[in-house]
Protein backbone atom coordinates (compact mmCIF):
# COMPACT_ATOMS: atom_id res chain seq x y z
CA UNK A 1 0.00 0.00 0.00
CA UNK A 2 1.25 3.50 -0.80
CA UNK A 3 1.89 5.58 1.78
CA UNK A 4 0.08 9.18 1.79
CA UNK A 5 2.04 11.91 0.38
CA UNK A 6 0.83 14.70 2.30
CA UNK A 7 1.10 18.31 -0.13
CA UNK A 8 1.81 21.69 1.46
CA UNK A 9 -1.51 23.47 1.96
CA UNK A 10 -1.85 27.74 2.30
CA UNK A 11 -1.56 27.21 6.28
CA UNK A 12 1.74 24.83 5.86
CA UNK A 13 3.56 26.76 3.12
CA UNK A 14 6.10 28.53 4.61
CA UNK A 15 6.69 31.86 4.99
CA UNK A 16 9.25 33.26 2.31
CA UNK A 17 9.49 36.63 4.15
CA UNK A 18 10.26 35.11 7.62
CA UNK A 19 12.79 32.75 5.94
CA UNK A 20 14.68 35.71 4.38
CA UNK A 21 14.76 37.39 7.98
CA UNK A 22 16.32 34.45 9.56
CA UNK A 23 19.14 34.40 6.71
CA UNK A 24 19.42 38.13 7.24
CA UNK A 25 19.34 38.09 10.95
CA UNK A 26 22.34 34.67 10.80
CA UNK A 27 24.68 36.38 8.25
CA UNK A 28 24.30 39.89 10.78
CA UNK A 29 24.90 37.69 13.77
CA UNK A 30 28.10 36.01 11.85
CA UNK A 31 29.86 39.08 11.06
CA UNK A 32 28.84 41.09 13.29
CA UNK A 33 28.73 44.62 11.86
CA UNK A 34 27.63 45.28 8.32
CA UNK A 35 26.51 47.61 5.74
CA UNK A 36 23.25 46.86 4.00
CA UNK A 37 25.38 45.74 0.52
CA UNK A 38 27.31 43.30 2.30
CA UNK A 39 24.42 41.42 3.83
CA UNK A 40 22.43 41.61 0.86
CA UNK A 41 25.06 40.40 -1.30
CA UNK A 42 25.79 37.76 1.29
CA UNK A 43 22.17 36.63 1.47
CA UNK A 44 21.93 37.02 -2.64
CA UNK A 45 18.81 39.65 -1.90
CA UNK A 46 17.56 42.88 -3.60
CA UNK A 47 19.01 45.95 -0.98
CA UNK A 48 15.86 46.91 -0.63
CA UNK A 49 14.69 44.19 0.75
CA UNK A 50 17.77 43.74 2.85
CA UNK A 51 17.01 47.17 3.81
CA UNK A 52 13.33 46.50 4.90
CA UNK A 53 13.92 43.29 6.60
CA UNK A 54 16.93 45.38 9.04
CA UNK A 55 14.53 48.00 9.48
CA UNK A 56 11.64 45.35 10.87
CA UNK A 57 14.60 43.83 13.01
CA UNK A 58 15.59 47.13 14.47
CA UNK A 59 11.82 47.42 15.17
CA UNK A 60 11.92 44.36 17.05
CA UNK A 61 15.30 45.13 18.96
CA UNK A 62 17.43 42.16 17.50
CA UNK A 63 19.90 44.97 15.28
CA UNK A 64 20.68 48.18 15.86
CA UNK A 65 21.99 50.88 13.19
CA UNK A 66 25.01 52.99 13.99
CA UNK A 67 23.97 56.32 12.09
CA UNK A 68 27.82 57.08 11.92
CA UNK A 69 28.76 55.03 8.95
CA UNK A 70 25.26 53.20 8.59
CA UNK A 71 26.31 49.73 9.65
CA UNK A 72 23.59 47.15 11.37
CA UNK A 73 24.47 45.02 14.79
CA UNK A 74 22.95 42.46 16.44
CA UNK A 75 21.51 43.48 19.86
CA UNK A 76 21.52 41.57 22.94
CA UNK A 77 17.94 40.55 21.95
CA UNK A 78 19.71 38.00 19.59
CA UNK A 79 21.26 36.45 22.79
CA UNK A 80 17.49 35.34 23.80
CA UNK A 81 16.71 33.17 21.04
CA UNK A 82 19.55 30.57 21.90
CA UNK A 83 18.73 31.09 25.91
CA UNK A 84 17.14 27.85 26.50
CA UNK A 85 19.66 25.73 24.33
CA UNK A 86 22.57 25.04 26.09
CA UNK A 87 26.01 23.26 25.14
CA UNK A 88 24.99 20.28 26.57
CA UNK A 89 21.70 20.06 24.55
CA UNK A 90 24.21 21.40 21.33
CA UNK A 91 26.18 18.41 21.94
CA UNK A 92 23.12 15.75 22.47
CA UNK A 93 21.73 17.06 18.92
CA UNK A 94 25.07 16.55 16.86
CA UNK A 95 25.56 13.42 18.87
CA UNK A 96 22.38 11.43 17.13
CA UNK A 97 23.50 10.58 14.17
CA UNK A 98 26.74 10.11 15.31
CA UNK A 99 25.30 7.55 17.56
CA UNK A 100 22.85 6.13 15.79
CA UNK A 101 25.67 4.92 13.12
CA UNK A 102 27.94 3.77 15.35
CA UNK A 103 25.60 1.43 17.32
CA UNK A 104 24.48 -0.34 13.85
CA UNK A 105 28.24 -1.60 13.97
CA UNK A 106 28.29 -2.41 17.51
CA UNK A 107 24.36 -3.10 18.56
CA UNK A 108 25.14 -2.81 21.90
CA UNK A 109 23.65 0.49 23.29
CA UNK A 110 25.58 3.72 23.82
CA UNK A 111 24.56 7.10 25.27
CA UNK A 112 25.43 10.79 26.16
CA UNK A 113 25.64 11.65 29.42
CA UNK A 114 26.11 14.97 31.42
CA UNK A 115 26.68 15.78 35.24
CA UNK A 116 23.31 17.11 37.14
CA UNK A 117 23.77 17.29 40.96
CA UNK A 118 24.30 13.91 42.14
CA UNK A 119 23.61 11.76 39.03
CA UNK A 120 24.39 11.94 35.26
CA UNK A 121 21.74 12.62 32.96
CA UNK A 122 21.25 10.56 29.44
CA UNK A 123 21.61 13.38 27.10
CA UNK A 124 20.80 11.16 24.33
CA UNK A 125 20.34 7.39 23.83
CA UNK A 126 20.42 4.45 21.34
CA UNK A 127 18.60 1.88 23.94
CA UNK A 128 15.28 2.35 21.28
CA UNK A 129 17.93 0.73 18.83
CA UNK A 130 19.67 -1.74 19.92
CA UNK A 131 18.12 -5.07 20.28
CA UNK A 132 20.55 -5.70 23.26
CA UNK A 133 19.45 -3.44 25.63
CA UNK A 134 19.00 -5.08 28.61
CA UNK A 135 17.55 -1.95 30.65
CA UNK A 136 16.31 1.36 28.79
CA UNK A 137 18.59 4.11 29.33
CA UNK A 138 15.89 6.59 27.74
CA UNK A 139 16.54 10.30 27.78
CA UNK A 140 16.33 11.94 30.76
CA UNK A 141 17.21 9.07 32.98
CA UNK A 142 19.10 9.96 35.55
CA UNK A 143 22.12 7.48 36.89
CA UNK A 144 24.01 7.66 40.10
CA UNK A 145 27.76 8.65 39.52
CA UNK A 146 29.54 6.31 41.12
CA UNK A 147 28.26 3.10 39.82
CA UNK A 148 28.73 2.92 36.48
CA UNK A 149 31.43 4.53 34.09
CA UNK A 150 29.89 7.45 32.37
CA UNK A 151 30.13 9.28 35.97
CA UNK A 152 33.45 7.42 37.20
CA UNK A 153 34.79 8.96 33.79
CA UNK A 154 33.51 12.20 34.28
CA UNK A 155 34.22 12.69 37.84
CA UNK A 156 38.34 11.57 36.36
CA UNK A 157 38.46 13.99 33.77
CA UNK A 158 36.29 17.51 35.18
CA UNK A 159 37.79 20.01 36.81
CA UNK A 160 39.82 19.37 40.24
CA UNK A 161 37.45 22.11 41.80
CA UNK A 162 34.39 20.93 40.22
CA UNK A 163 35.48 17.39 41.21
CA UNK A 164 35.82 18.07 44.65
CA UNK A 165 32.77 19.68 45.29
CA UNK A 166 30.97 16.68 43.87
CA UNK A 167 32.81 14.48 45.67
CA UNK A 168 31.35 16.47 48.92
CA UNK A 169 27.88 16.67 47.90
CA UNK A 170 27.90 12.71 47.07
CA UNK A 171 29.87 12.37 50.79
CA UNK A 172 26.77 13.75 51.87
CA UNK A 173 24.36 11.45 50.63
CA UNK A 174 22.27 8.96 52.17
CA UNK A 175 21.96 6.90 48.73
CA UNK A 176 23.61 3.54 48.99
CA UNK A 177 24.60 4.23 45.56
CA UNK A 178 26.85 6.94 46.47
CA UNK A 179 28.82 5.44 49.35
CA UNK A 180 32.22 5.43 47.79
CA UNK A 181 31.99 8.76 48.19
CA UNK A 182 32.47 8.51 52.09
CA UNK A 183 35.94 6.62 51.16
CA UNK A 184 37.66 9.17 49.75
CA UNK A 185 41.06 7.38 50.05
CA UNK A 186 39.42 4.93 47.87
CA UNK A 187 37.66 6.75 45.29
CA UNK A 188 40.79 8.82 44.87
CA UNK A 189 42.39 5.82 43.90
CA UNK A 190 39.57 3.91 41.48
CA UNK A 191 39.53 7.87 39.77
CA UNK A 192 43.46 7.23 39.07
CA UNK A 193 43.40 4.08 37.42
CA UNK A 194 40.65 5.41 35.59
CA UNK A 195 42.66 8.60 33.94
CA UNK A 196 45.60 5.85 33.61
CA UNK A 197 43.75 3.77 31.22
CA UNK A 198 41.52 6.03 29.79
CA UNK A 199 38.22 5.00 30.66
CA UNK A 200 35.66 4.35 32.93
CA UNK A 201 34.54 1.06 33.79
CA UNK A 202 31.58 -0.43 36.06
CA UNK A 203 29.99 -3.70 36.30
CA UNK A 204 26.52 -4.26 37.91
CA UNK A 205 24.21 -6.97 38.72
CA UNK A 206 21.20 -6.99 36.40
CA UNK A 207 17.86 -8.91 36.29
CA UNK A 208 19.25 -10.77 33.16
CA UNK A 209 22.99 -10.80 32.96
CA UNK A 210 25.91 -8.95 34.91
CA UNK A 211 26.65 -5.81 32.94
CA UNK A 212 29.23 -4.05 32.10
CA UNK A 213 29.76 0.24 30.86
CA UNK A 214 32.69 1.95 29.54
CA UNK A 215 33.07 5.27 29.33
CA UNK A 216 35.10 8.01 27.93
CA UNK A 217 35.46 12.09 28.55
CA UNK A 218 34.27 14.08 25.97
CA UNK A 219 35.94 17.57 26.50
CA UNK A 220 35.84 20.98 25.78
CA UNK A 221 38.19 23.53 26.49
CA UNK A 222 40.42 21.46 28.05
CA UNK A 223 37.15 20.36 30.60
CA UNK A 224 34.89 17.34 30.39
CA UNK A 225 31.50 18.29 29.63
CA UNK A 226 29.72 14.46 28.89
CA UNK A 227 30.76 11.37 28.62
CA UNK A 228 30.01 8.52 25.83
CA UNK A 229 29.16 5.09 27.34
CA UNK A 230 28.39 1.88 26.18
CA UNK A 231 26.58 -1.15 28.21
CA UNK A 232 27.07 -4.72 27.19
CA UNK A 233 26.53 -7.86 29.14
CA UNK A 234 29.44 -9.20 30.49
CA UNK A 235 29.43 -12.95 30.07
CA UNK A 236 28.46 -12.08 26.28
CA UNK A 237 31.36 -9.65 25.78
CA UNK A 238 34.81 -10.55 27.40
CA UNK A 239 35.96 -7.24 28.81
CA UNK A 240 39.58 -6.89 26.47
CA UNK A 241 37.67 -7.29 23.45
CA UNK A 242 35.04 -4.32 24.36
CA UNK A 243 38.38 -2.39 24.93
CA UNK A 244 39.58 -3.30 21.73
CA UNK A 245 37.16 -3.27 19.72
CA UNK A 246 34.45 -0.46 20.87
CA UNK A 247 36.89 2.11 22.27
CA UNK A 248 38.91 3.01 19.37
CA UNK A 249 35.44 3.82 17.68
CA UNK A 250 33.71 5.40 20.68
CA UNK A 251 37.33 7.58 20.75
CA UNK A 252 36.47 8.82 17.22
CA UNK A 253 32.63 9.77 17.64
CA UNK A 254 34.01 11.64 20.80
CA UNK A 255 36.66 13.25 18.91
CA UNK A 256 34.33 14.57 16.12
CA UNK A 257 32.08 15.78 18.62
CA UNK A 258 35.13 18.44 19.94
CA UNK A 259 36.16 19.22 17.34
CA UNK A 260 32.49 20.58 16.36
CA UNK A 261 32.00 22.40 19.99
Amino acid sequence: MLEKVETPTESTRPIRALNRGLDVLMELNRLQRAPINTLALAVKLPRTTTYRILETLRAAGYVERDRRDDCYLPTIMVCALSGGFDAEAALAQRAKPLLAALCKEIVWPLSIATPSGPNMLVRESTDRQSPLALEQNSVGTRIPMLTNAAGRAYLAYCTPPQRDALIDLLSRSSRPDDRLAQDRQELERLLSETRAQGFGMATRARRVSEETSLAIPIQNQNRALATLMVRFSATAVPLRAAVDQFLPRMREVASTLERQL
